[in-house]
């Protein structure tokens, strides 16, 4: 099966770029998908970037002594390393390293060099060394949490491009990897220009909602939105999004 790193649209992009994953993950469910957010998968920084693009994997497995040394992992044809120049500008590089914490799976070399090509950010179910360093370069990253000791101590690279299982979810290269201050989600790459549509459509309610409630509504019978309450909310928008008035 052939899969696509490409850009998705910028619409698409520029839509992502402001919704949360928790929307996206609602807007996921809604069509039958229950198990697209990476549990467990945190931001490096809480300060960092939204994080959209499609997903560029690479896959480790337990390392072997007689495979994996600091010579081994210096070698020109070292998957992790080969990762770090093939990842697609504009892309997510999506590192399965299988829950694994014992060995770092990205340092701020790599980091620095990804966000010099362009690459949109990273992510893991296993961890980042450096991570100081690392926030410093700006690279919008997500980890299960620090992990320190040198790669070859527990991870061997053997896989790049391919589908993978990252924090127990299934992600196809291509698949649309949206990141924010809560956690990463995926979204399956024919589903992507939809949920884009879906999920800002719920961000821009709840703010309608949000108003409302600011102003001492209850929540029944307008989140989540009903009939009644979504009509009144396009005449809203019809409207022009007018301040509103206390109720």
């Amino acid at each position: 099966m052939t899969y696509t790193t490409e850009p998705i649209s910028e619409q698409t992009r520029q839509r992502l770029m402001k919704v949360g994953t928790a929307n996206i993950a609602n807007a996921l469910l809604r069509r039958g998908f229950r198990n697209a957010y990476l549990l467990g998968v945190q931001p490096l920084a809480p300060e960092q970037g939204q994080l959209v693009g499609p997903a560029f994997t690479l896959r480790f497995i337990p390392s072997r002594e007689d495979l994996d040394s600091m010579a081994n992992y210096s070698r020109d044809d070292n998957l992790h390393r080969v990762a770090i120049e093939q990842c697609p500008a504009g892309a997510v590089l999506l590192i399965d390293a299988f829950g694994n914490t014992r060995a770092a799976a990205m340092g701020d070399m790599m980091a620095a060099r990804l966000k010099m090509r362009g690459v949109a950010g990273v992510v893991t179910d296993g961890g980042y060394r450096d991570a100081p360093a690392i926030r410093a370069t700006g690279l919008p990253c997500f980890q299960q949490r620090s992990a320190p000791p040198a790669t070859p101590l527990a991870l061997h690279p053997v896989a790049l491009n391919e589908p993978v299982g990252c924090a127990g979810v299934a992600i196809y290269p291509g698949d649309v990897i949206v990141g924010d201050g809560e956690g990463v989600v995926a979204i399956p790459r024919h589903l992507a220009d939809e949920i884009a549509i879906d999920a800002l459509d719920a961000v821009e309610y709840e703010e309608f909602a949000a108003q409302h409630i600011a102003r001492g509504r209850s929540i029944l019978g307008l989140f989540p939105a009903t009939m009644e309450s979504r009509a009144e909310y396009d005449t809203w928008v019809a409207a022009g999004r007018p301040p509103l008035e206390k109720i």
